[in-house]
């Protein structure tokens, strides 16, 4: 059985959205677009690139592929983040989209995220990591099938945007295995499901 491992940027308000770009995603008037881009130093580099070294699939929903798309899939920049990306198997779960030809390695999965990541999650193969895609999470996590969560967890807070647990969220306790601190005061919690 695979398991899923949820990497999300939240600020101390549980904002997840629109941390890269101004814009990234303004739904609902979002207005704080780029909030996260000051932080960014060689220790959060390095706990990235860890993450990335681990061998495993990803996993997507729609809008965040999407947004990949436009920042990784057509450059040939030497980055290893760009090499890595464009090489893993994409899984993406849709209910709109008919077609995922756009990126290379990247495979649809149709319908209802809660079923059909529920039986690829059943499936043979490598696990599962979800970057963003915070609509996503909500609805794995709402089903219990989230297994580790790192948050990188960013000392501001913006008032409003898209919250990591918008809405209600079942009771589940997890314990946290890892912890580092970057030189600009982001915290890397690493989290497993008890």
């Amino acid at each position: 059985m695979r398991s899923i491992h949820v990497t999300m940027n939240v600020t101390l308000d549980g904002v997840v959205q629109g941390l890269g770009r101004p814009d990234e995603d303004t739904r609902g008037g979002f207005a704080h677009g780029g909030w996260g881009t000051r932080y960014q130093d060689d220790v959060l580099a390095e706990e990235m690139a860890a993450g990335m070294n681990r061998p495993g699939d990803l996993l997507f929903g729609r809008r965040t592929w999407q947004d990949f798309i436009g920042a990784w899939a057509h450059r040939e920049d030497g980055n290893p983040f760009t090499s890595h990306l464009n090489a893993v198997t994409k899984y993406v779960a849709s209910t709109t989209l008919d077609d995922v030809a756009a990126w290379q390695n990247s495979i649809l999965l149709p319908g209802d995220a809660e079923k059909t990541v529920a039986e690829l999650k059943t499936e043979p193969g490598r696990d599962l990591s979800v970057i963003g895609s915070a609509s996503l999470v909500h609805t794995l996590h709402a089903a219990g099938l989230v297994d580790r969560y790192t948050l990188l967890i960013f000392p501001l807070t913006l008032g409003s945007g898209h919250r990591l647990f918008d809405g209600p969220a079942p009771l589940t306790e997890f314990e946290l295995t890892r912890s580092v601190t970057t030189t600009k005061g982001v915290i890397i919690a690493h989290y497993r499901r008890r």
